[in-house]
């Protein structure tokens, strides 16, 4: 069990701060998910070459660093290496390093430097905690690699895309589902979420597809892959959800002042990634934008 005491202020006890949340409490949350997802986009859209690999490199070692406190460098007893207190911050700085590192070399080899900051840091984990490091890990890493990957081999319109995917399942989740009410979907992981938001969100997303698809900005596979694409990253905040639960936690970090940290809004969009490079190696992903 967590010892209170041991745990900054960032790191409050999950309970005290869902005590404090009203049923509209959370939309500022939100509204920040959405901008930075925005920010994501125009950032994809402003930059290319290696600006674009560093901007990549430097959010995905921000969320490595969120990682690195969540799953056990933030307790006192495993602060015994030369690193200290800031060996979270090393961990978060070697992620980058080694994402941008695999992104600018040639070569399929340059694939395994994603493993760098995972095999690094993996004997800091808690013993506990080792699985979710390394599946956490991967899955932050190969985002960042993906997100690169995706944008310069589909172009700017696949990225905005999978974004507005993202953005229209979390607006019409959260709206419908504190609107409408009902059962709840994961209650244990996500006691908010209901079945009515998240079925909505696979509605709202399967109408963008159509959408597209009918003024020829895409074809109609978009109505399918839509959907799937949304659930996946439905299914990233659950799992962040879970790992901060897990670590006794409210935020992955205190990183956005009274908004919690880049991990809690990047999660839907890691788990759509996810989602979108795995459809990709069984069929081809539709072509937006012309």
């Amino acid at each position: 069990m967590t010892d209170d005491r041991n745990r900054p202020e960032s790191f409050g006890p999950v309970s005290a701060g869902m005590a404090r949340d009203g049923k509209w409490s959370d939309l500022a949350r939100r509204v920040v998910s959405a901008s930075i997802l925005i920010g994501i986009g125009v950032l994809l859209a402003i930059v290319t070459g290696v600006w674009l690999r560093l901007g990549i490199a430097i959010i995905i070692g921000i969320t490595f660093w969120e990682l690195a406190r969540l799953t056990g460098w933030r307790h006192p007893e495993m602060h015994h290496t030369p690193f200290g207190n800031h060996r979270p911050v090393a961990l978060g700085i070697l992620a980058g390093l080694s994402l941008f590192a695999a992104l600018m070399a040639d070569g399929g080899w340059s694939i395994l430097l994603l493993l760098v900051p995972i095999v690094a840091g993996l004997p800091g984990a808690m013993a506990r905690d080792r699985v979710p490091y390394v599946l956490f890990g991967l899955a932050i890493m190969f985002v960042g690699y993906g997100l690169v990957g995706l944008r310069e081999a589909y172009g700017l319109a696949f990225i905005l895309w999978l974004i507005g995917v993202v953005v229209i399942s979390d607006i019409l989740g959260y709206f419908v589902g504190r609107t409408v009410g009902g059962p709840k979907f994961w209650p244990k992981l996500s006691p908010k979420k209901t079945w009515s938001g998240t079925v909505a969100g696979w509605i709202g997303t399967a109408i963008f597809g159509a959408a597209l698809a009918f003024f020829g900005v895409g074809n109609w596979t978009l109505v399918v892959i839509s959907p799937l694409v949304a659930l996946a990253g439905q299914m990233g905040d659950i799992a962040e959800s879970w790992l901060k639960r897990r670590a006794g936690v409210k935020d992955s970090s205190d990183l956005i002042p009274g908004h919690g940290g880049l991990m809690d809004r990047f999660d839907a969009i890691a788990g759509a990634t996810l989602a979108v490079l795995l459809v990709g190696l069984i069929i081809n992903l539709p072509n937006i934008g012309g």
